[in-house]
């Protein structure tokens, strides 16, 4: 599949696009919950978790209890679900997260969505009853996405497997230089011994030690360094300091820039946000499915 984004049958979509990118489309809904389910996909696995809820809704309302009210808030963003008067945030779901959204062909009132939490990482499935636009609010969620994901590919997405390549190769050139040390080390420790043995093994005054400024091939030693550099000895004198880097590299592997998802540049990322981009393309990657489906499947299922 070509697109992050799939849907049985083409619909035209319910916003501009600078509505959902600069702004956000409010609707109002009522919360039936969220429950955990095992796959991220798939019409069988939201019909069970839909059931599951609503029959928890009864008991509660046979209690007493109303459905609370939200306001759902959609754009490029995520969907945010908010108590309608405090406007305080219960829940805010990305995009990138969100893999699957149905709404009910029959009552025109139940829609569902899965989302993959950030925190657990586990797959939760939420149910709302939003007054006969649950078709309105699945297609919004799908312009959503379908804008998100393009916006992510302007913004620099489709390099991230470019930037895990050449982070790669920065981390083996790291490797190889400290081994490179380290052989160093070994081979001046080993004409040092070479030195120590002649002197010690020859006649007084027949041989002339060589010049600490030699090797034993009567060759300056190398040094990526300085040529005034001190050769180590093993007698506790530590080998020449590694060279500093630029300050660039000094901020970061890649360089440290506050992060927008959408307007992150061509340049290179520090690690914590180049592990969201890297989460922001498998989401997409996987894609949002849209589907309408049949959630009530008996006479006590066509009431919240």
């Amino acid at each position: 599949m070509n697109r992050a984004f799939s849907r049985k049958k083409d619909k035209t979509w319910m916003h501009t696009p600078e509505a959902l990118s600069k702004h956000y489309i409010p609707y109002n809904a009522k919360f039936l919950g969220s429950t955990e389910v095992e796959q991220p996909k798939g019409t069988e696995v939201v019909r069970d978790a839909v059931r599951k809820l609503k029959f928890a809704r009864h008991i509660k309302k046979s209690e007493g209890q109303k459905i609370p009210k939200v306001e759902l808030q959609i754009s490029i963003y995520g969907v945010k679900i908010l108590e309608p008067k405090t406007k305080e945030v219960q829940h805010n779901c990305q995009l990138h997260r969100i893999s699957f959204c149905a709404d009910d062909k029959t009552d025109k009132r139940i829609f569902t969505f899965i989302c993959k939490d950030s925190e657990s990482n586990k797959h939760l499935c939420y149910v709302f009853d939003s007054e006969k636009c649950a078709e309105e609010i699945t297609l919004t969620i799908g312009q959503a996405f379908d804008l998100a994901y393009r916006k992510f590919l302007e913004s620099g997405g489709k390099d991230v497997e470019t930037r895990k390549q050449i982070a790669g190769l920065q981390k083996r050139i790291q490797d190889l230089e400290t081994e490179n040390m380290e052989l160093k080390n070994k081979v001046q420790d080993l004409e040092n011994q070479l030195r120590i043995t002649q002197v010690s093994t020859s006649p007084a005054g027949s041989v002339t030690p060589k010049s600490p400024s030699t090797d034993i091939f009567d060759m300056i030693p190398f040094s990526p360094i300085s040529h005034q550099s001190s050769i180590p000895t093993r007698n506790g004198t530590q080998p020449p300091p590694v060279p500093s880097r630029s300050t660039e590299i000094k901020r970061d592997l890649f360089g440290a820039e506050p992060f927008d998802p959408f307007n992150c540049g061509a340049g290179d990322f520090p690690p914590d946000i180049q592990s969201k981009l890297d989460e922001m393309q498998e989401g997409f990657k996987m894609g949002l499915t849209l589907e309408g489906t049949v959630f009530c499947l008996d006479p006590l299922d066509s009431r919240c």
